[in-house]
């Protein structure tokens, strides 16, 4: 069945990487231990020794596979090299275009590839690159989001393009549960990759305000808000607290470069200043306003009711799938 494993993996389920830090090793060793695929975080500056100890930390705590996700609109290079060098199981990219010559060099160091789209004019060129499996990110994700459509339209369109090619498909966008988990597998999805549900777990370096955000509210929104000067025309999901609907409508011209410093962090080891309107989300270091910093979240924010083990998450998704189709589908 579909829960089974993908990329020689126990389960079919992803944890995304979910950024700038917040999964780290302890999350994404719990996720690896688990059976299912945990995937780090690179910096978005070129610090590949940096990187390699966070690689390093993440297998003092598992000995299963994992992968480590980087963003292709931040300098990489370096971080790529390192990832390669320590011959993690799994590469995931995103926002850019996935190589052949990228792909021949981590097959080379039998790391797999496996890119996330928002449209299937990129899933084509992915496909041709020759990646190991192709993440679909819908609409409805949360964080920055790169396409437009709907999973529900999206999914089958790609698992058409690329089942002759044995290219697993991976769903994601508004996934939290065995429902989501089972929708996906019907539009023709091997595997599912949860960003928001993980982020709600303990194991998660997400600030425990932005965690109890995540359980108290229900309603999202996409936006180009924050991040303007840093991550131009790299729209996102968010959740809509007090102080998003308050801001919402910004200028477009309007941006965090010339506003207010409302708190302070650590990301990736290095001490920054967050303002107003920064894409930063607060992480375990971060301190000042956070009601006023940016909190990215999926539309299936509302079915989360708890933070739980990330173990757990994974445990529920798989049984509760299992059950799901022999209750309700099996004839």
């Amino acid at each position: 069945m579909g829960w089974k494993g993908i990329l020689g993996f126990e389960y079919g389920i992803v944890q995304a990487p979910l950024g700038p830090d917040i999964s780290g090793p302890e999350l994404v060793a719990a996720v690896a231990n688990s059976g299912a695929i945990g995937i780090l975080r690179a910096p978005d500056w070129e610090c590949p020794d940096y990187l390699r100890e966070l690689i390093r930390k993440t297998k003092s705590l598992t000995d299963k596979p994992f992968g480590v996700g980087i963003v292709l609109a931040f300098p990489h290079k370096e971080n790529l090299k390192c990832v390669l060098e320590e011959k993690v199981a799994v590469l995931q990219l995103y926002w850019g275009e996935v190589t052949k010559d990228v792909v021949f060099d981590a097959h080379q160091a039998g790391v797999k590839v496996v890119p996330q789209i928002g449209n299937f004019e990129a899933a084509k060129i992915a496909a041709d690159a020759g990646v190991d499996a192709i993440i679909v990110q819908g609409h409805e994700a949360g964080g920055h989001v790169i396409g437009q459509e709907a999973l529900i339209a999206l999914v089958p369109r790609v698992v058409d393009l690329v089942a002759s090619r044995g290219i697993p498909v991976i769903a994601a966008g508004g996934i939290v549960d065995e429902r989501g988990y089972v929708a996906a597998l019907a539009l023709g999805a091997q595997g599912v990759c949860l960003g928001t549900r993980f982020l709600a777990t303990e194991e998660s370096y997400a600030h425990p305000t932005y965690k109890s955000k995540l359980v108290e509210m229900s309603n999202t929104e996409y936006t180009n808000l924050y991040g303007r000067a840093r991550w131009p025309d790299a729209p996102h999901r968010v959740l809509k607290t007090p102080f998003h609907m308050e801001w919402k409508n910004l200028p477009s011209h309007e941006n965090e470069a010339n506003q207010p410093i409302i708190g302070r962090t650590i990301i990736h080891g290095m001490e920054k200043e967050i303002r107003r309107f920064a894409g930063t989300v607060p992480n375990k270091t971060t301190t000042g306003d956070l009601e006023s910093m940016v909190m990215y979240a999926g539309e299936g924010v509302g079915l989360i009711k708890e933070i739980l083990p990330a173990a757990q998450v994974v445990t529920r998704l798989v049984e509760g799938a299992q059950t799901l189709i022999q209750q309700q589908f099996a004839s």
